[in-house]
């Protein structure tokens, strides 16, 4: 802990800058449980505290928000579809209905509807990843089939959107 200025104030311990704690970042296996519930990793926690959303991803697996980040989607994206265009209208029916609002409870634990697990093909051990603004929830064996297919072709995929700019 340091402390600086004329008026003392505590300097984040793990050195982090001002918007590092909104990004969300890194992989972490864990399992659902009987119940079909999910513990969150630790450092995940906080960041839905006010509540999570959580709806079907692309790839096969489940994308979950915070409130606020959900809601910058649906505004920025979502919204400006056309829901008079069959694509508009597909995409509100892909994220809208699959979509479920939930608290973490005192363990951190997340309640994934059946519906979700189904779509993802979740089996008991799952990966958790964080993607910068919203996590990915994995079946661990589908995570790594696509993890390596990322490694194998990220350096192409640069390549050709660095070609776009």
């Amino acid at each position: 802990m340091l402390r600086c200025g004329p008026m003392w104030f505590i300097v984040g311990e793990s050195g982090e800058d001002e918007e590092a704690p909104n990004m969300l970042l890194g992989e972490h296996e864990h399992t659902i449980d009987d119940k079909n519930r999910l513990t969150l990793p630790a450092r995940f926690r906080h960041h839905f505290a006010e509540g999570i959303v959580v709806t079907r991803g692309m790839d096969g697996c489940l994308f979950a928000y915070t409130r606020d980040d959900w809601n910058r989607l649906v505004e920025t994206r979502l919204a400006t579809l056309d829901p008079l265009s069959q694509e508009g209208r597909r995409m509100h029916r892909f994220f809208f209905s699959g979509a479920a609002e939930a608290e973490l409870d005192k363990q951190g634990r997340l309640m994934l509807p059946s519906a979700l697990i189904e779509h993802a093909k979740l089996g008991r051990d799952v990966v958790v990843a964080g993607v910068n603004d919203h996590l990915e929830i994995w079946d661990r064996a589908a995570w790594r089939k696509e993890l390596a297919e990322v490694e194998g072709s990220a350096e192409h995929v640069a390549e050709r959107l660095a070609s776009r700019s």
